[in-house]
């Protein structure tokens, strides 16, 4: 099949790494080890567009993607992440004067940071996406969820600010989708924010775990600023944030705006990173596998902390076995259920104690003083290892 490309079509492709039989939901947890293990299937052939510094999946099959009630990412039972939506919510409300606006949230996911958008400043919410449950503590009577993918039907609906926060990388034409939203602006002066994980932390820090089948597209700030610009958009800031992790954008409608991609040093730069990640990859997959299995031949037995993207990466890519008995997750909702793939149970962490691990296996450093003191508060003294 001939794939046309996002964002740069005529670009210079270079191939980076190939991951294959993935778990195409990293999101969607399963009720019986059984069925976790016989979870669809998709392969990885990460390649990187040299002429706009976009990372993009080659193999991606958007027919294997299903979105419904049972897709769970929500990250708000962390406190660290929660500390991090706040001061966002509390920056936006504060730069852009939302005080008594109306705000359109593209994959609202299960509502939290559309609400905390809405109480901060008396602003009123229409949040879409069909993986939307209603929930106690999550609902408020300003604002209204749509069980739907935002689409042309909807674009009818004002906004004085459009929010999207990791949605736009699991999109196979992100060039259709931002010309959808630039429509749906028209001639408002509405703000548009967008928030993506950064490819360009991925590449230089070797975040290979960051790598899922849901995620089509990996976005550098180079790629990202200059999709909107080419869609009609005025760029005002595109910011590293959460510890270089994220990448957000904000954008006002500007059809004069300039539209080509960069061709300087900086993206020079990328693609050299770009380069070494391929080989950084290989690094970090061999040198994990002869660690587990290390510990797996002197009788040892650990967990993984966080069911989420990375976590399930991690345990599929290794292809662990005995050596990890569960995995670990805050988020009550993932809790009773097994990891897409590899059928670990997922547990709460109060339940770490009875099974005394030797080691802890975290999937991101920004949570490893959170995760450290659960560990002593529940009296478990194990080796805290960073994958």
């Amino acid at each position: 099949m001939t794939r046309i490309l996002p964002i740069c079509p005529d670009s210079r492709m270079i191939p980076l790494i190939e991951m294959n039989r993935l778990p195409v939901h990293c999101n969607v947890l399963w009720p019986t080890r059984e069925a976790a293990i016989e979870a669809p299937r998709g392969d990885i052939h990460l390649a990187y567009l040299a002429e706009c510094g976009h990372t993009y999946n080659l193999a991606f099959d958007p027919s294997l993607m299903e979105y419904t009630q049972e897709y769970e990412n929500s990250l708000h039972f962390s406190s660290r992440f929660q500390e991090y939506a706040t001061a966002l919510a509390n920056g936006l409300v504060s730069k852009y004067g939302l005080h008594g606006k109306d705000i359109v949230e593209i994959g609202a996911g299960k509502g939290d940071f559309l609400i905390m958008l809405c109480q901060m400043g008396g602003n009123r919410g229409w949040g879409y996406d069909p993986s939307y449950v209603p929930e106690e503590g999550y609902t408020a009577p300003n604002v209204t969820f749509v069980e739907d993918f935002y689409g042309e039907k909807y674009t009818h609906q004002r906004a004085d600010l459009i929010v999207c926060r990791h949605v736009l990388e699991h999109i196979e034409d992100p060039d259709a989708f931002i010309a959808q939203v630039r429509r749906a602006v028209g001639d408002q002066q509405s703000v548009v924010f967008f928030e993506v994980p950064n490819a360009l932390w991925t590449l230089r820090h070797g975040g290979i775990w960051d790598i899922i089948y849901e995620h089509c597209s990996y976005f550098s700030p180079l790629s990202l600023a200059y999709l909107f610009r080419k869609h009609g958009f005025r760029v005002l800031a595109v910011n590293e944030v959460f510890g270089g992790q994220f990448l957000t954008i904000e954008a006002v409608p500007d059809d004069s705006a300039p539209a080509a991609p960069e061709t300087t040093t900086e993206l020079d730069m990328l693609t050299a990173d770009a380069r070494a990640f391929a080989e950084n990859y290989r690094a970090k997959r061999d040198e994990w596998q002869v660690r587990l299995r290390a510990l797996a031949a002197a009788g040892k037995h650990g967990i993984v902390w966080g069911a989420g993207s990375k976590g399930v990466t991690f345990l599929n890519v290794m292809g662990t076995g005995e050596e990890i008995v569960a995995v670990v997750d805050i988020n009550p909702r993932k809790q009773g259920k097994y990891v897409p793939g590899t059928g670990q149970p997922i547990i709460s962490p109060d339940q770490v104690s009875e099974l005394q691990p030797d080691f802890v296996i975290i999937m991101n450093a920004n949570y490893r003083d959170e995760i450290g003191e659960t560990l002593k508060t529940i009296g478990v003294d194990a080796e805290i290892l960073v994958a």
